[in-house]
């Protein structure tokens, strides 16, 4: 009985014990339950709007003051981008500071830098001002305006933190972007993947950018379909909603001026009227006064950032209320510690199939492993990129096991041939119109032919046949036919021709023909220099009608022309060129070298006077920005001739001013084209060039020679300059080229000249 009742005892004090643990148990839940309920999650939308998103990073300043701790973040466009770098740890304030440094003309123009292109690449561009693609003799119009290539290449940059992290919850801030299924109309919400694919993705507008393709997907702008995410941000978990909508209402026609307002305009039918319930649902609303901006106003950063600061100022007592129930400690951020230097360890390449793995590594310069820059990286795949020959090249860094892996995806350009446009104007060719055919891979894959053909006042052809092989030695042929009249003094003739004696004759008209033939061989070396190597054929010809030839000793054909010359040369020559302008008409940093030396072995002699010679010339200077916008361009040139031979027809003769000027004409501002003859002679050339407004110069010039036989010989090189130039100028850098007004003057002559030139140089 007594071992009965202290079991019974035992019993119920075990019973008390569990009870008493169990009450705890369901106090301490429903106290944790308690605090949880006091800890809302807080979700961030931010909607697209092109430029005027930058008000979102002002937003974000004040959200941060007042010391909100965001869960969530949903954008779409350019709220996917400002939410993904926000969400991958960069403070409001570092974000301000990037995109204000950010040159958004050359991002969404996608501007490849001018070092990116080849030689060859870089008198492609910079020579024709449209460009359609031409296959099977049917024009077509690309998609886009840019393949968001150098977009791209900053979003890699700016998010290399963050690059192993695959899914997208798994950031400092939970984060996903909208983008839209462009074959199946549907809506895609990317949270996982490699997230400035993603980014990028989300804020493709069509027309302005190329289609992005992701997992098999052809995805453009989320805004399309979604341009404010709050249900998504909802389903996240998200308890309270804040959002910042830069989106704008319907305009009316006078705002609707351009293709990008129509599309806008035309996406907002519906975006507008989704917004109202949306508003409702969102417990901040900031909406920034920004309807004075458009989607492409990205040079009024300051404005429309604080724009964003004003809004979200006007909900500040709210945001504090969200703040104190967060009961956060602290909300400071630390912000991203910038890395520069990585290791690419490894290089797997997806979708070149007409281009080599070799074709490939050349253009980016790599040999691995290699410790390299970001810097460096960004103008490899530029150099891939100014080829034209892939419609995408996106890639991924990767951590590896010795350094990272680099991904590269490709897409190739569809197309392989194209058209194109150009027209030009100066007082040398006078009025131009070119066109142009260019075929890639006519017989190799790795090789591309293009024919000028120039209509006007002069008409001319240009025919040129490329095969790339990057650094190794590349394959060119070229064949040009050049023809130009122009008025010179007669001096300049009897100065370097058998001619006849008049004194009535001042002036004459000269007629200048040269039919050019090279075929060389060029290699690529310390990443900038390129050396050639070549064999010419040259039909020269210099004529005129001005008088009729009587007594003369210049022999005359039947349709009453007068040769001073007439004559083929044939010649072997060599150059060594060095091009890091970064503007071939308006630079304003970078350095430049030209050298060329020619020896002419043949001549069918129309003078009677051949005996091998060789010219040789350079041309050497830089570009260094002073302050602000205002940069100096200096250069040095000059030339000789080596041999006895009394052949005059390849001489320098300076004047006048411009780009292209074939053989050995020498611009120098101050006298008109084709003044001063000289077999040696030696130039300065200074340009002060002012951009006042973006893409709009004034400049000031001068430039000082001396011109003659023998220069080198006699010493006279190396004394006070014959010769003064100046100039004042007015440069538009326009899409179609350059335009040009100059009024120079020279300290020697009564009177001045002016010159004007409009487009590209051909």
């Amino acid at each position: 009985m007594k071992v009965f009742t202290k079991s019974r005892d035992r019993r119920v004090c075990l019973k008390m014990i569990f009870f008493i643990s169990f009450l705890f148990s369901i106090t301490v839940l429903l106290s944790q339950e308690a605090v949880e309920a006091k800890t809302p999650k807080v979700g961030l939308v931010l909607s697209g709007g092109g430029a005027k998103g930058m008000a979102h990073i002002g937003a974000l300043k004040v959200i941060e003051q007042a010391g909100i701790k965001i869960d969530y973040i949903g954008g779409t466009s350019m709220g996917a981008i400002i939410g993904a770098l926000y969400a991958s740890g960069y403070s409001a304030a570092e974000l301000d500071s990037i995109f204000r440094k950010v040159d958004f003309d050359n991002l969404i123009q996608d501007n490849l830098p001018r070092g990116a292109k080849t030689f060859y690449e870089k008198e492609d561009s910079e020579r024709y001002a449209l460009t359609l693609p031409f296959d099977n003799f049917k024009i077509k119009f690309p998609q886009s305006i840019s393949r968001g290539q150098t977009i791209y290449n900053e979003l890699v940059r700016l998010l290399y933190h963050v690059k192993d992290v695959d899914n997208f919850n798994e950031l400092p801030i939970s984060f996903f972007c909208i983008a839209t299924d462009m074959e199946k109309g549907q809506q895609v919400i990317l949270d996982n993947g490699y997230l400035p694919e993603a980014v990028m993705a989300s804020g493709t507008f069509p027309s302005l950018f190329e289609p992005a393709e992701i997992d098999g997907a052809i995805l453009i702008d989320g805004g399309v379909l979604n341009n404010y995410p709050i249900n998504e941000v909802k389903a996240k978990g998200a308890d309270i909603i804040i959002g910042v909508d830069v989106q704008h209402e319907l305009r009316d026609r006078e705002n609707l001026n351009s293709a990008t307002d129509i599309l806008l305009q035309i996406n907002n039918f519906r975006t507008v009227e989704d917004m109202k319930a949306k508003i409702d649902l969102t417990d901040i609303y900031i909406n920034p006064e920004i309807a004075e901006f458009s989607v492409m106003d990205f040079d009024m950063q300051e404005p429309i950032i604080a724009s964003g600061e004003i809004a979200a100022n006007e909900h500040l007592s709210a945001l504090n209320k969200v703040a104190t129930t967060q009961k956060v400690v602290s909300n400071d951020i630390v912000g991203i510690r910038a890395i520069d230097s990585i290791t690419i360890n490894r290089l797997v390449i997806d979708g070149n199939i007409n281009y080599s793995r070799a074709y490939i590594k050349g253009k980016l310069r790599i040999n691995l492993p290699i410790k390299t820059t970001f810097g460096k990286l960004q103008q490899g795949i530029n150099n891939l990129a100014a080829t034209n020959n892939f419609k995408s090249i996106r890639y991924r860094l990767l951590s590896g096991i010795d350094g990272e892996d680099l991904i590269l995806r490709l897409i190739e350009n569809p197309n392989k041939a194209f058209l194109r446009i150009a027209v030009h104007y100066d007082d040398l060719y006078k009025t131009a119109a070119l066109i142009n055919l260019t075929k890639k891979n006519l017989i190799f894959k790795d090789d591309v032919a293009s024919i000028d053909f120039v209509l006007g006042d002069n008409i001319r052809y240009n025919f040129q046949y490329y095969l790339d092989k990057g650094s190794y030695w590349s394959l060119g042929i070229n064949s040009r036919l050049n023809d130009f009249d122009y008025g010179i003094d007669f001096d300049v003739i009897q100065s370097n021709f058998r001619t006849l004696q008049d004194e009535n004759i001042n002036e004459i008209n000269l007629n200048v023909s040269d039919f050019t033939n090279q075929i060389y061989l060029q290699t690529v070396f310390k990443e900038e220099f390129a050396l050639i190597l070549g064999i010419e054929q040259k039909l020269l010809k210099y004529s005129t009608r001005t008088f009729i030839n009587n007594d003369s000793l210049i022999p005359a054909e039947d349709n009453g022309r007068i040769y001073f010359e007439n004559s083929n040369y044939y010649s072997a020559y060599g150059k060594l060129i060095l091009d890091t302008y970064n503007n071939r008409y308006f630079p304003s940093k970078g350095l430049y070298f030209n050298g060329d030396f020619h020896l002419y072995l043949l001549s069918s002699d129309f003078n009677d006077n051949f005996s091998e010679f060789s010219i040789a010339k350079a041309r050497m200077g830089g570009a260094f920005p002073i302050v602000g916008k205002l940069s100096l361009n200096l250069e040095t040139e000059g030339g000789f001739k080596l041999g006895k031979s009394d052949v005059k027809a390849l001489d320098f003769v300076m004047g006048g001013y411009g780009n292209d000027l074939i053989n050995n004409f020498i611009p120098f501002v101050g006298y008109d084209f084709l003044s001063l003859p000289g077999n040696s002679y030696v130039k300065a050339y200074g340009r002060l060039d002012f951009e006042f407004i973006r893409k709009h110069h004034f400049m000031f010039t001068a430039n000082f020679a001396n011109i003659e036989d023998d220069l080198f010989r006699t010493g006279e090189w190396f004394t006070l300059p014959n010769y003064s130039g100046y100039g004042l100028s007015y440069g538009w850098d326009s899409f179609f080229g350059p335009v040009n007004v100059m009024y120079s003057w020279s300290p020697e002559l009564n009177d001045g000249n002016v010159f004007f030139s409009v487009g590209f140089w051909f």
